[in-house]
């Protein structure tokens, strides 16, 4: 900063944010370092940290330690940190400085710039060194060849997905052993209990060491605090189990001509057809039982099947898996404007008379029973058509148990053939879906009452 830049830190409506570098005060840059020494008042996030003892003579250095003793949680510290700095710097400007680069992991730092603006106040950053900065040749890492991933010891929370375990990662700011502990649980979702992980210490200062021990083993260390990060290395994509790029790199290493499997490499859209069909009758399986674990795996197994269609298209160059998510991702957006985009709908009547007519409007030519695939069970397909003919004001109408009784005595009579006993059956799914019955599902359920029936009197004869 130059001479005038210097002047402005102590006018009103400005903010000035210095970065400390993550710990030896030898880290401090020329340009913190003059800033600094120019300001007759910083305030600092935190005296906890080794640059503080280090820092130029001259101002009076006032830190924010004590909100930390009073906070009851992190985000209220901080949320009254950026209070206190805003009015600060409202009232006669502020040098706030904070450890390591200033955005780097710095909570405070970014909604202060974020808000800021809005409270009238002009901000300037100087930069400092980054933890990251010390801490990749102590791991011997390139952070952007290597694609690390820096993630806040602060920001995992139950059901937040932050870590992409094909990327190495260091986690930092692990305050304590609780810290590491719910860093460790997040991770064992993903990584397994063995895998290696390295605590690092005191970065940047003359202390700085490294600590090999495993995920399960992590938080078992009393080495922590503000100075102490984790470094996670990368799975492997095979490894990678429990992601859907774990996945289709497995099935990808299946279809590779170069140690792939020899059956799969076979595969063809038309050889899979009927496992495709076996693995959703599975699933239905799966879930007419209510068995959580058996569901898993089935859903799996048809998973698989998606994933395996989609390989053996994109060996072929006919499209590939970003494809098929682009675009069931983009008709869902499209088809719920009440969710995404400033439609109302009162109701779910709504939302499915909202679907049709947006689908009507994306293939207006189609005919009324085009989406209903000719390969569906005959039942289901039944009733599907139906349902669609009804929309059209076309559905046949509905036979009372009446006649459907006498057409019965008829043809059991006459000895009928398919087609009359087709017709009867169309007639009792016509019934059913009057009376809001899913036929497919009715009689399925009625074939695992009789089953179980059989298997009962299996069971009895010994």
């Amino acid at each position: 900063m130059s001479g005038g830049d210097n002047a402005r830190v102590t006018q009103p409506h400005h903010l000035t944010i210095v970065g400390l570098g993550p710990g030896a005060a030898s880290l401090l840059t020329v340009e913190a370092r003059d800033l600094l020494a120019a300001a007759p008042e910083v305030w600092l996030r935190t005296a906890r940290h080794p640059t503080v003892a280090g820092l130029p003579g001259g101002p009076r250095y006032e830190s924010f330690d004590d909100i930390y003793q009073r906070g009851a949680s992190f985000d209220e510290v901080y949320e009254t940190i950026v209070e206190q700095v805003l009015t600060i710097a409202a009232a006669r400007g502020a040098v706030y400085a904070v450890p390591g680069h200033p955005l780097f992991g710095e909570a405070t730092v970014r909604a202060l710039l974020e808000r800021a603006p809005t409270a009238g106040i002009e901000t300037s950053v100087v930069a400092g060194i980054s933890f990251v900065d010390v801490l990749a040749p102590l791991l011997r890492l390139d952070p952007l060849a290597d694609g690390l991933l820096v993630l806040d010891a602060l920001s995992f929370m139950p059901h937040r997905r932050l870590l992409v375990p094909e990327r190495p990662t260091v986690i930092a700011q692990v305050y304590d052993r609780r810290a590491a502990s719910q860093a460790k649980l997040a991770l064992l979702e993903q990584y397994p209990p063995e895998h290696a992980v390295r605590i690092v210490r005191d970065a940047g200062t003359a202390d700085a060491r490294v600590i090999d021990t495993t995920l399960a083993e992590v938080d078992r260390a009393d080495t922590f605090d503000h100075l102490a990060s984790i470094y996670v290395p990368p799975l492997s994509l095979t490894e990678d189990q429990r992601s859907f790029e774990g996945l289709r790199a497995v099935v990808a290493r299946l279809r590779s001509p170069d140690g792939g499997c020899p059956w799969d490499l076979e595969q063809t859209h038309e050889t899979l057809k009927r496992f495709l069909l076996e693995e959703a009758y599975e699933a239905l399986d799966a879930l007419d039982d209510g068995d959580p674990h058996r569901l898993t795996e089935e859903l799996g197994d048809l998973l698989m099947q998606v994933v395996l269609h989609s390989q053996v298209a994109e060996d072929a160059g006919d499209f590939t898996i970003e494809d098929v998510f682009g675009g069931i991702a983009a008709k869902l957006i499209r088809r719920h404007p009440h969710v995404f985009a400033d439609v109302t709908v009162e109701g779910a009547h709504e939302v499915v008379r909202n679907w049709e007519a947006l689908k009507k409007a994306e293939r207006p030519h189609a005919g009324l029973l085009d989406a209903v695939p000719k390969a569906m069970p005959a039942l289901a397909q039944a009733q599907s058509v139906q349902s669609r003919a009804a929309k059209g004001g076309l559905a046949p109408p509905a036979p009372d148990a009446a006649t459907l009784r006498g057409a019965i005595e008829r043809l059991a009579d006459r000895g009928a053939g398919a087609e009359e006993w087709g017709d009867l059956l169309f007639g009792v799914v016509a019934l059913a879906r009057e009376h809001d019955v899913d036929a497919e599902e009715a009689l399925r359920m009625a074939v695992r009452r009789f089953r179980a029936r059989v298997e009962e009197l299996e069971a009895e004869r010994g």
